[in-house]
């Protein structure tokens, strides 16, 4: 297990793991460690949200626990669910011995199935575990306030069994990507900060860190051609994460000098709509987005 007595060195061993923050991020994640109060991570897709919860289990040595958010998801998914096909096992079972089956033989915690937030509560430690709970924004509105009594009092009800309390308070980290506006109820239970895109000068340290063999002048030129891009009136800016990928791509492809062509020839790579590339395409054309003027 590993604790951090204040934001730089929690900076510094997040640095060691390759996920490089700024002053902002690494206090607001440093806080989520110190007191336990979830924190709500927003900003563009693609600037390292979910890659921080990943990494600070990586750095604190608990668990690494996930619950993906969409449309529809549903408390058995976050919290628990009862074991029916073991439920009904019992009861056949007990049928044929001749024997009496009660409710509360059933609903006991043996036959509990625990999801991400129950995961989290009952981890026994030492280390905590760390939960994401990612897109949250993606959820009902209902399903944010299921999770009102995790986030604030780090326990699970359970009414046939009670409540349970966390045995070692989990870092939780929320995400959003701000498709809606989240319950002021769930905001005031959280540590808020928002991830701005890194400066062309950042991206570019962290794209030399997940793509190591590329060139140099490579990185340098993509990573600028990329922060250039979000100047442009796109429905979906290219991230860090797109950075990288295009840096990959152009590396397999045996590129050690971003040109025009191999730009063009790429573009699947970091742009990812019809729309954001006739876009880009046509600012190239009309001289409003060069290679050269990013190298």
């Amino acid at each position: 297990m590993t604790s951090f007595a204040d934001r730089a060195s929690l900076a510094t061993a997040l640095d060691e793991v390759d996920y490089l923050v700024d002053e902002g991020l690494s206090t607001s994640l440093f806080l989520a460690q110190a007191i336990r109060q979830p924190l709500l991570l927003e900003g563009e897709p693609g600037v390292g949200k979910t890659t921080a919860a990943k990494a600070m289990a990586a750095v604190i040595g608990g668990p690494f626990l996930r619950l993906q958010c969409y449309e529809g998801v549903s408390a058995a998914e976050a919290l628990y669910e009862w074991n029916y096909s073991r439920q009904l096992l019992s009861i056949r079972l007990a049928e044929a011995a001749h024997e009496k089956v009660s409710a509360t033989d059933l609903f006991t915690e043996d036959y509990l199935l625990d999801r991400p937030l129950f995961q989290a509560v009952r981890h026994p430690g030492p280390a905590p575990a760390v939960l994401l709970i990612d897109e949250i924004d993606r959820a009902d509105d209902e399903f944010e306030a299921l999770l009102f009594e995790f986030l604030g009092e780090q326990s699970v009800t359970v009414p046939e069994l009670g409540t349970f309390r966390a045995v070692v308070d989990p870092i939780v980290v929320l995400t959003s990507n701000r498709s809606r506006e989240l319950h002021d109820a769930l905001k005031r239970r959280c540590l808020y900060h928002w991830i701005e895109f890194p400066t062309v000068e950042r991206t570019a340290r962290i794209v030399r860190r997940n793509v190591a063999e590329a060139a140099e002048p490579l990185v340098t030129a993509a990573t600028a051609f990329v922060h250039l891009t979000r100047t442009l009136d796109l429905d979906k800016p290219p991230g860090v994460a797109e950075a990288i990928d295009w840096v990959s791509a152009l590396h397999a492809l045996g590129v050690t000098q971003l040109d025009d062509d191999h730009a063009r020839a790429t573009l699947g790579a970091v742009i990812k709509t019809p729309d954001d590339l006739r876009t880009v395409n046509d600012a190239l054309a009309a001289d409003e987005l060069t290679v050269e003027r990013s190298a």
